[in-house]
């Protein structure tokens, strides 16, 4: 069986950097499993794709940075015309795009798509408008695409809801997250630290959807004065956040520390983690400061959370964009009272379950003729919606 992925780039992302190890554990287990880059740079190259030998098409004379997408849309049919995969990996939400465009362009000679929903479906912080033509698009992506997986219990009722797709065609496969060697590593950083006041640490792409600004207002808010903030990751809102943080006052108990490999490995003598994003799918993040033994405050980004913090024993929840509730749990951050809950709600995430599960799926979709496109062609796509409001 051949199974095909495609990605963006290298760049660091949840999303990415989950496929690139389920697409190197593939590997290991000897399945044919190609790698198709809109563009072959970005800081994981190094860290996960030395030995990947993905595909990249030859670019237009110019970096195709920031229009990635098109540019996929455009080479990809010729690749998958070469290649004839038997199934093609869907690793997130934005690349849902490309799936669909594939099916529109190939027809019948595309093959089966198998797609993850890697975010929130509700997308409660769209504008009414935007949020009806969103849910528009997952119906379509509902009468395109074969299969879907959700990455927690509770996030297929979503899916079902949401994207309506045909009988049979959602799967439950927890994210492979963590491996059972990471977890042991994890576990193995936590350690005591000597000093006054706390230490809050976060990791995520500096980007808009994580809602940097909301941590940080929390923190200048409800912090003390010995307390400190350690925030791992980059992204284009990095000149912006640390521009706030003068404003705000706590540059000098701010530190960003930029993209470095492994991250959960340097949190260890932290006291608790941060999540703010208005939108999630389950967090990977979240799922690493478990395995570390870490007590977790986040927003409830994504249905997921209450059952990831198993109902409040693992970390707290406050409504998302909610900064009065985040800054009162800062003030107070919770310890962790379950720690060998968060050791087994970790190992329920791992990619030595999710990879054999990802292949039983391909497996039986790529058995089948593909009927979404069939299917897509013969439905009237809905004129109107009701209001999400």
């Amino acid at each position: 069986m051949r199974i095909l992925t495609f990605l963006h780039s290298f760049e660091p992302g949840g999303v990415e950097r989950v496929a690139l190890r389920l697409v190197c554990r593939w590997r290991d287990q000897g399945i044919d499993a190609p790698l198709f880059l809109g563009r072959g740079d970005g800081a994981m190259g190094a860290e996960l794709g030395r030995d990947l030998d993905p595909h990249v098409p030859r670019g237009p004379g110019f970096s195709v940075a920031g229009f990635e997408t098109l540019w996929m849309i455009m080479t990809l049919p010729g690749f998958i015309r070469r290649t004839r995969p038997d199934a093609m990996f869907c690793a997130g939400n934005s690349y849902a795009v490309v799936a669909v465009a594939m099916k529109l362009l190939l027809g019948r000679r595309c093959p089966p798509v198998l797609a993850k929903i890697s975010n929130d479906l509700e997308r409660r912080d769209m504008v009414w408008p935007v949020r009806t033509a969103y849910r528009l698009w997952l119906r379509i992506q509902g009468r395109f695409i074969d299969h879907f997986v959700a990455m927690a219990p509770g996030l297929e009722r979503e899916i079902a809801a949401l994207v309506r797709p045909g009988a049979g065609a959602i799967s439950i496969i927890p994210d492979p997250a963590l491996s059972l060697d990471q977890i042991d590593r994890l576990r193995a950083v936590r350690r005591k630290r000597a000093g006054k006041g706390r230490w809050f640490v976060a990791i995520g792409r500096l980007a808009r959807q994580k809602n940097f600004g909301l941590m940080l207002d929390a923190f200048a808010r409800a912090a003390g004065p010995d307390d400190r903030l350690l925030i791992f990751g980059e992204g284009p809102e990095r000149g912006r956040l640390a521009a706030r943080s003068r404003r705000l006052g706590i540059a000098g108990r701010l530190c960003f520390m930029g993209h470095v490999p492994d991250p959960a490995l340097r949190i260890g003598q932290a006291d608790a983690f941060l999540l703010s994003s208005d939108y999630e799918g389950v967090p990977a993040v979240v799922l690493e400061a478990l395995a570390v033994g870490l007590p977790v405050i986040a927003t409830e980004c994504s249905a997921a959370m209450r059952s990831l913090l198993g109902d409040g024993a693992l970390g707290r929840l406050v409504p998302a964009g909610d900064l009065a509730a985040f800054a009162r749990v800062l003030a107070d951050a919770p310890g962790l009272q379950h720690a060998a809950a968060s050791l087994a709600q970790a190992r329920r995430f791992t990619l030595e379950a999710a990879a054999p599960a990802y292949l039983d799926s391909f497996a039986r979709i790529a058995a089948r003729p593909t009927e979404a496109f069939l299917v897509a062609c013969r439905q009237p796509i809905p004129s109107t919606m009701t209001s999400p409001l």
